[in-house]
């Protein structure tokens, strides 16, 4: 039997490029051993693999590169990973869509327990992990041969995207299982940055009232301090916002340099999306608002009137 040595980490990319989820990852996996390599997927991923041979750490980036691969499908993928996963014996996923939808399909193949979001490696086998929407932290040993877990990725620093040399490997790659079809993919444009990756945050609540004044009030401020824009679950279940825009236990998890947080309550699920921010900024004019617990600064205000002003005086 192949003895289980190194760890492997999943990357999550856009074909030409390394998304700054896969550096975070990389950091929690050089956090469980030393010997870190890195799987990039897909179709058309020389670009992905070159940018993951140059980051810190890594000593070796396995490429699979076929069409049953291109759109990174739950079944493929899993079955990719499971390819090579008899010599690892960590597997790393980021805590994105990619790494959830993949990760479960991983482990229950391995016939293990997944560790989900972990925030912090203790050991090789053991890790913290949040529970109770992010109120309390839980400590967990793994006796499983492999470990698959997935990273909360605003929890550890990005590794360095350049340093490294390591050795690219290409490897045989899986058949289309034919038990999933892509159909289409719709892509939001914008010239604001990614909302996991923004250092700065403006979000809004049910309080704005519609998507039209979510715009009107929201737009400016975002566009003076060129910020991501960001919405709780009640907006975006409301139709204010789009939902790739959700911050929160059921949406992104972010924690920028600064979060402005505007008519949002501040519910445990939302909190547990962004309370790591390095500075947060609330603006509401219920006293009582729970967000305000939370806050660096609080403004008691009505956001239509403040929102505006902000913007003037910046």
């Amino acid at each position: 039997m192949t003895e289980r040595t190194g760890v492997l980490v999943v990357a999550e990319h856009d074909n030409a490029s390394i998304r700054s989820a896969t550096l975070c990852t990389v950091t929690a996996a050089l956090q469980c051993g030393a010997d870190v390599h890195v799987l990039v997927a897909g179709h058309g991923v020389q670009g992905a693999a070159n940018a993951a041979a140059r980051i810190a750490g890594v000593s070796r980036v396995l490429v699979a590169d076929a069409p049953p691969l291109a759109h990174g499908l739950a079944e493929n993928m899993g079955a990719q990973v499971m390819h090579v996963a008899a010599r690892y014996s960590h597997i790393l996923f980021p805590a994105t869509s990619m790494g959830k939808n993949v990760a479960p399909r991983v482990a229950a193949l391995l016939d293990v327990a997944q560790i989900s979001d972990i925030v912090r490696v203790v050991s090789a086998d053991t890790f913290e992990r949040p529970i109770y929407a992010g109120n309390a932290l839980v400590t967990v040993r793994s006796g499983d041969p492999v470990k698959v877990a997935t990273v909360r990725v605003t929890s550890f620093d990005a590794a360095s995207p350049e340093g490294g040399s390591a050795q690219i490997e290409a490897i045989d790659t899986v058949s289309d299982s034919n038990l999933s079809t892509f159909v289409e993919r719709h892509v939001a444009k914008s010239e604001r940055p990614e909302l996991a990756d923004a250092q700065i945050v403006v979000s809004g609540g049910r309080a704005l009232g519609s998507s039209e004044r979510f715009d009107e009030v929201l737009t400016p401020l975002a566009d003076r301090l060129g910020a991501a824009l960001g919405a709780s679950r009640a907006a975006v279940d409301a139709g204010f916002a789009p939902n790739d825009w959700q911050v929160g236990q059921t949406g992104k998890i972010v924690a920028p340099q600064l979060y402005i947080a505007c008519g949002i309550s501040g519910a445990i699920q939302h909190l547990a999306g962004m309370k790591d921010s390095k500075v947060i900024v609330a603006i509401n004019k219920d006293p009582e608002a729970p967000i305000f617990s939370i806050a660096d600064y609080g403004l008691e205000a009505d956001l239509f009137d403040a929102v505006p002003k902000l913007v003037s005086s910046l």
